[in-house]
């Protein structure tokens, strides 16, 4: 039987080392550890280093192959230095303090720092914990551009910094949304406090400061200054302004310089529908906002027997609530003069209030008023659409046939005619004065009543300059204008002496008679600050003009030819006059707004 083949041995295998039986091994042998062991107890436990590089008791080693391994590590470990390979904590770090990669910001050394010894050897240059830090906590470069450079007080520091941000860098000429960042075309790549300078400068330039933010600042800036200034220059200051308070008898809150509009051509914009959440299914009747600026709230009566409000904001014109009265045609609806409740009225001897606050609808009951309401014959007054309240909501006049106009005591509560005034024809329109004891009404025969409520007496009358069954009669409400429209489609405008009881002139000469309509006029109506008039017939389309009452004539841009007004049948200004509210037969309300007054009622 042949012998089978053996692998060679290899002889210069190292054997294991042999441990005499009973040997033990102490902690602090240093016999079996090398030269790197040794360095690394001389760092950490402070014991002199002593090199043992060829001293092995305890195993026995080829000695080719352990000079082999020295030469190994030695060659790996020449270069590098101890301060590469640990961070001794010698205890003389700060609590609070962070350790920063340095910069080299490059500066030129100076040849005579350079030259001097001990203290005076020390650099000027100011070192990388001396350099200024920007929002983020983050060392700048010394060379950044002064473009770049900010006030680190100009703005609150932030409540957390991330210090990887001094050593990121972002490409901006990797992303298309991040070229719009780079300050050069061929720039590419920047530092995190850069970047986030430049994300910041984007955003505001995208988002540039509201007007509301910049006077807030000028305003805290001024007081600042006002603070430190002294007493004297104080009181200086504001002596014209408690002079100018103290010798006026308008408003504190709220005040404004009335500017004069110009004639000729008139800022307005179109909005809209004021009705268009919910548009009414017949005519509309009578248009009115509420009496308070403050209140943006619309009414509008319908021949459908519905009463609808409105929030007028310009925008959506959210429907608020609709009250449908089937036993009252609505033909004239009005707010109290304190905005506290709705009047609403109609070709019937009974009446309902509708109140804002509760949402209780309350009717009159029939004979309310005497004999005079509650007869059923020729003489009995079936009708209370024409009616007035005074300008502190206290008497309601209320046209009656035959020339009565009845004046019903609204504070009571009662509804109950308290006395009566009588013209030689029918009552067609009413209007009270501003001081609230004077009624003027327009009969049918074109004849205007100045009325005494106090005494019941006229104390002026005139007839219309050349007019013609005339049947609208409207004033401002400071009293210096009257205007009279008529059935042949003339309006005269009168000055304050047709409205005067001290008048001597017997029959007042109009301003102007205005006959830019030919068809019988239906409406009439000042804004807040009698600058402007709507004139409108619904007899004919697209019969509406502004007027424009300091120059007299008409505003030439507007209406024009495209304007979808249809057959207007009412209009009415908003209290504060920037919006105005056109009602046609179509059951729609155009809303414009008249840019030259702002949303507080006073002019631009």
């Amino acid at each position: 039987m042949g012998k089978h083949a053996r692998k060679r041995q290899r002889k210069d295998r190292p054997t294991e080392s042999v441990v005499p039986l009973g040997t033990v091994t102490l902690l602090d042998d240093d016999a079996d550890k090398d030269d790197e062991e040794r360095r690394l107890e001389s760092l950490l436990f402070g014991k002199p280093f002593v090199s043992g590089r060829g001293t092995k008791v305890t195993a026995i080693e080829d000695p080719e192959e352990e000079a082999d391994d020295a030469d190994v590590i030695a060659a790996e470990l020449e270069g590098m230095l101890d301060s590469d390979l640990f961070f001794v904590d010698d205890g003389t770090t700060k609590k609070g303090t962070t350790i920063e990669n340095e910069i080299d910001v490059g500066l030129p050394e100076d040849p005579s720092d350079s030259s001097s010894s001990g203290d005076e050897g020390q650099s000027e240059s100011p070192s990388i914990h001396d350099q200024p830090r920007d929002g983020d906590g983050t060392t700048e470069a010394l060379h950044t551009s002064p473009s770049t450079s900010h006030n680190p007080k100009s703005r609150k520091p932030p409540a957390w910094t991330d210090p990887d941000d001094a050593t990121l860098e972002v490409s901006l000429a990797s992303s298309t949304r991040l070229r719009k960042l780079r300050d050069a075309p061929e720039e590419n790549a920047v530092k995190g406090p850069e970047y986030e300078r430049r994300l910041r400068r984007q955003f505001v330039k995208m988002n540039p400061t509201p007007e509301w933010a910049t006077a807030a600042r000028r305003k805290r800036r001024r007081k600042a200054s006002d603070v430190d200034a002294d007493a004297h220059a104080d009181a200086d200051v504001q002596t014209p302004d408690l002079d100018t308070l103290l010798t006026s008898s308008g408003g504190i809150l709220g005040r404004k310089s009335q500017a004069r509009l110009n004639p000729g051509v008139l800022s307005i914009e179109r909005l809209r529908d004021a009705n268009q959440a919910a548009q009414a299914e017949g005519e509309v009747n009578t248009l009115q906002f509420h009496p308070s600026p403050q209140v943006s709230m619309l009414l509008v009566a319908s021949s459908d027997r519905r009463i609808r409000l409105f929030n007028v904001d310009g925008h959506t014109n959210p429907h608020l609530q609709t009250l449908h009265i089937p036993a009252l045609p609505v033909t004239n609806a009005q707010f109290h003069p304190s905005g506290s409740s709705v009047l609403l009225t109609g070709h019937r001897p009974f009446y309902y209030t509708y109140d804002l606050q509760s949402g209780a609808t309350t009717r009159s009951p029939r004979g309310l008023w005497g004999t005079t309401f509650a007869n059923e014959g020729d003489n009995a007054d079936h009708s209370m659409h024409v009616c007035a309240f005074n300008p502190c909501g206290d008497v309601l006049a209320v046209a009656g046939r035959h020339g009565y106009v009845h004046l019903v005591d609204w504070r009571s509560g009662a509804g109950q005619v308290v006395g009566s005034v009588k013209a030689n024809a029918g009552v067609r329109a009413l209007w009270w004065l501003p001081n609230g004891r004077e009624l003027m009404s327009l009969g049918e025969d074109a004849e205007a009543y100045l009325w005494d409520v106090g005494t019941r007496r006229c104390v002026h009358r005139w007839k219309d300059d050349g007019g013609f069954a005339s049947r609208v009669l409207a004033g401002d409400r400071s009293g210096s204008y009257v205007a009279v429209g008529s059935k042949s489609g003339i309006i005269n405008v009168y000055g304050s002496d047709a409205s005067s009881s001290w008048s001597k002139s017997d029959r007042p000469r109009p301003l102007k008679t205005i006959g830019n309509l030919t068809t019988s006029i239906s409406t009439l109506r000042f804004n807040h600050d009698s600058q402007l008039l709507a004139i409108a017939s619904k007899t004919k389309k697209d019969q509406m003009r502004l007027m424009h009452i300091p120059s007299l004539t008409a505003f030439s841009n507007w209406p024009t030819s495209s304007t979808p007004l249809g057959h207007v049948s009412s209009v009415d200004f908003s209290a504060g006059g920037e919006y105005f509210a056109i009602g046609n037969t179509r059951g729609r309300v155009l809303l414009y707004h008249l840019k030259d007054y702002d949303a507080h009622g006073g002019s631009r």
